[in-house]
């Protein structure tokens, strides 16, 4: 499988997410999708970008838009996560790496002093017609979700 570019329309795909759901990209035609890759739950930076993006759901929600968070964690490990932290969107659990794979987003890092293989931080915004339009990658959690915000907005203006 190669990695998408912008531009590229988004392979379909299908994967676990929590609620006991089953998640479909083709299910999400005619909204925006925004995919949000994180390295692990419940830890600090992680947790501090999924409030935010649960504190900005509403009005992702009143521009069409629908969030997943995603990452390499099990779905009980997502279920956790999410109830613990109140998030009013769903989580993904790609154990298989599948979309991690198709975004690009596995890299190797420095963990105290270890080269690790782990997520880079990144979203990705996929439009209603299932193009992705816009990546961040490397993402620094402040601010970050103000941003994507604003792309969404300035796209439908």
């Amino acid at each position: 499988m190669t990695s998408i570019t912008i531009g590229q329309a988004v392979t379909d795909f299908e994967i676990s997410a929590t609620g006991d759901k089953t998640i479909h990209l083709s299910d999400y035609v005619g909204k925006t999708v925004v995919l949000y890759f994180y390295p692990k739950d419940s830890t600090p930076g992680c947790t501090l970008e999924g409030q935010a993006f649960r504190d900005a759901n509403e009005e992702f929600t009143s521009l069409n838009t629908v969030i997943f968070g995603v990452s390499r964690d099990s779905l009980r490990s997502h279920e956790n996560f999410k109830t613990k932290q109140c998030f009013n969107f769903d989580l993904l659990s790609d154990t298989e790496e599948k979309l991690c794979t198709l975004f690009d987003v596995i890299k190797m890092k420095n963990m105290y002093g270890k080269e690790v293989r782990g997520i880079e931080r990144s979203t990705f915004v996929i439009d209603t017609h299932g193009v992705l339009i816009k990546e961040w990658r490397k993402v620094k959690v402040k601010d970050h979700v103000a941003e994507v915000l604003g792309f969404i907005k300035n796209k439908l203006a």
